[in-house]
């Protein structure tokens, strides 16, 4: 997160807005993710494992989404009492470590698609659940460590009340433009490299016999894939172009205008606003292109919809009977309630 300095006063309106819409609208789509994805019987497709994941990933991410919000409303004044600091750390440490883990389960579901397209039957080991799980784990636990630069180097400002990272240390400065080569730049060539190489097979094999219905579900799942990807790079490649010239430009020592400075932190915080929007669009393409994912919610809509009729017939009943029996013997009965699960 950046200061706002830069850019007119209606930040403390417009920001805030932002930050509330993306908090909302990610906050219920990936829970959504999570509850539908989630739910499933055994049997389902490994690669919505990396689906909910993703999805917890950017749940946690939108729930530190009012507390920017609130001090962008403050024109960037960071007041949460003795909280303060406290807070600063540890939503610019969630923010690292959604970023972080949003690229590596992509990453992975990038290489499942892969080892599911090109190397179907050699890769049931690697494809399988336990295999996958412990994938998973390595990717949280690898994101909680890499985000701990932010979690150290990020501090309330005391003359200002403001939640800055520290730009005076030359050591965070050089592990952010690391960080940026390793955690972007080179798990994106990977993901190119595996789309690359499924393309051409694809089109090698295109006619081969096989089972229509497993190849169909394979194109299926990449495809979805491939739209998240796509999102994910559109969203957090201007942040990181943005990100990149400032810590080389602070490294190098370089004077730069008041306009150049003026340009990159309304870069960064446009971008930055960008990148966030990722955490919302996930659940929006799930939605729009995976037809498991909606059949699966509509599926959940009816239980919950009928469970709910059922409840009203079952308690206008409990209402009726009991109405006859008071009207019968002058009693009052009680109503019977029934609890959904």
């Amino acid at each position: 997160m950046v200061r706002l300095t830069t850019l007119p006063q209606y930040n403390e309106y417009f920001l805030p807005t932002i930050y509330f819409l993306i908090f909302f609208t990610g906050f219920v789509g990936n829970l959504l993710v999570i509850l539908v994805v989630g739910n499933k019987k055994r049997g389902g497709r490994l690669v919505d494992t990396f689906v909910v994941n993703l999805a917890l990933a950017d749940l946690v991410f939108v729930l530190t989404l009012p507390l920017w919000a609130i001090s962008a409303m403050k024109k960037n004044y960071w007041n949460f009492g003795q909280f303060s600091n406290f807070l600063c750390k540890m939503s610019s440490y969630m923010i690292a470590v959604n970023r972080f883990s949003n690229i590596f389960f992509l990453t992975c579901m990038s290489v499942d698609r892969y080892l599911a397209v090109v190397k179907l039957m050699d890769s049931r080991y690697l494809r399988s659940s336990l295999c996958i799980r412990a994938t998973c784990l390595a990717v949280w636990a690898s994101s909680l460590v890499l985000g701990i630069p932010s979690l150290v180097y990020r501090k309330v400002e005391k003359d200002g009340n403001f939640c800055t990272e520290d730009r005076s240390s030359p050591f965070f400065l050089g592990i952010s433009l690391v960080m940026a080569l390793l955690t972007f730049i080179f798990p994106v060539f990977i993901i190119m490299l595996c789309y690359g190489t499924i393309i051409m097979h694809l089109n090698k094999h295109c006619a081969a016999a096989g089972n229509p219905r497993a190849e169909a579900r394979r194109k299926h799942s990449l495809k979805m894939v491939l739209c998240i990807i796509v999102a994910f790079v559109v969203s957090w490649l201007p942040y990181n172009v943005f990100k990149s010239i400032t810590v080389i430009l602070r490294l190098a020592d370089v004077e730069t205008s008041c306009e150049v400075n003026s340009q990159l932190k309304n870069g960064l915080i446009i971008s930055c606003c960008l990148a966030f929007l990722n955490s919302c669009v996930n659940p929006a393409i799930y939605f729009f292109l995976d037809h498991h994912f909606r059949r699966r919610a509509e599926m959940m809509y009816k239980t919950c919809l009928g469970k709910s009729k059922m409840l009203q017939s079952f308690n206008s009943s409990a209402s009726f009977t009991n109405g006859y029996t008071s009207e019968s013997n002058g009693t009052t009965g009680g109503r019977s309630q029934t609890q959904m699960v």
